[in-house]
């Protein structure tokens, strides 16, 4: 089985990916693709891992879990989405590194899953915009135990996902920033699927229209009706020259609340966010969706 784990991460657009697989669901399942509801494998996924803190995995306990999340259908490629599977935002950041726990957590879900495919499929952020949220959650937001004695340029992504690919080198990773999920939206949920390009979905501009005006989504799928040839390159395209115009900047703009924090010192954090990218998508085994 071909089991595909949407971690998050936190404060992207976790949910309104899950609520589209979820509507796809049926047209999904005619091919072999499972989108169980969260119900059914969140909580008892969960209970499983912090069991494993103290006692190994049962040798059925893979069979126990397929059984409730698939609940009797038939299916080739599973899709779980769970935010939390690495940590809660309470405990997302510690001294300084994101998300912590993250490899050991994806060796419990290996070896419970030691004879199925499984596949990471991760949107991150830009730690200049998603730590001061993760600070205002946090349970420890106090220096020591937030920041590690780390300056916040030093936080980098490309260390999280190195340590996970050292934890599980056989579980292969996709990433994608979540300031480009606009323009790659429907690309992302074809690629969690295994769908070709050319496979239409059911709202593939599902956030494209919470942050473009009704204006422009009307204009938008009017130039899409006239151009129906058009490649998947050819639409991210249209679709940033049509957020240049329509995009709406309150949905948009984010507001950062950490004390000391210029707009320079964010964008030297944008900058290095950047290399970081980079240097994510030279790791071994990672896949990085570009715009």
């Amino acid at each position: 089985m071909k089991l595909v784990l949407h971690t998050g991460v936190h404060f992207t657009e976790e949910d309104r990916l899950l609520k589209c697989l979820l509507r796809n669901a049926d047209d999904f399942s005619a091919r072999g693709v499972s989108v169980p509801g969260p119900s059914k494998y969140r909580g008892i996924l969960r209970d499983t891992l912090n069991a494993m803190v103290s006692t190994p995995a049962t040798e059925g306990a893979r069979d126990v879990l397929v059984d409730a999340i698939l609940d009797d259908e038939n299916a080739t490629r599973v899709i779980l989405s769970d935010p939390n599977f690495f940590r809660t935002p309470k405990t997302a950041v510690q001294q300084g590194m994101l998300y912590p726990a993250a490899p050991v957590r994806m060796m419990r879900m290996k070896q419970i899953f030691a004879a199925d495919d499984v596949e990471i499929f991760m949107g991150i952020r830009n730690p200049a915009t998603l730590l001061p949220v993760f600070h205002n959650k946090s349970s420890a937001p106090e220096e020591g135990a937030f920041w590690g004695g780390r300056d916040p340029r030093e936080v980098r992504w490309s260390e999280t996902i190195a340590l996970l690919r050292e934890a599980v080198p056989e579980v292969p990773l996709t990433v994608w920033c979540n300031e480009d999920t606009p323009l790659i939206w429907a690309h992302v949920i074809r690629q969690m699927a295994g769908l070709p390009d050319d496979h239409k979905i059911i709202g593939g501009f599902d956030l494209l229209g919470a942050i473009m005006s009704a204006e422009g989504m009307k204009r938008f799928r009017a130039y899409l009706k006239d151009h129906p040839a058009m490649t998947e390159h050819q639409k991210r395209r249209a679709i940033a020259a049509f957020l240049d115009k329509y995009a709406l900047e309150e949905e948009i703009e984010e507001e950062l609340d950490m004390p000391g924090w210029t707009d320079e010192f964010v964008e030297e954090m944008t900058e290095l966010y950047d290399k970081d990218v980079a240097a994510i998508a030279a790791l071994p085994g990672v896949r990085v969706l570009m715009a």
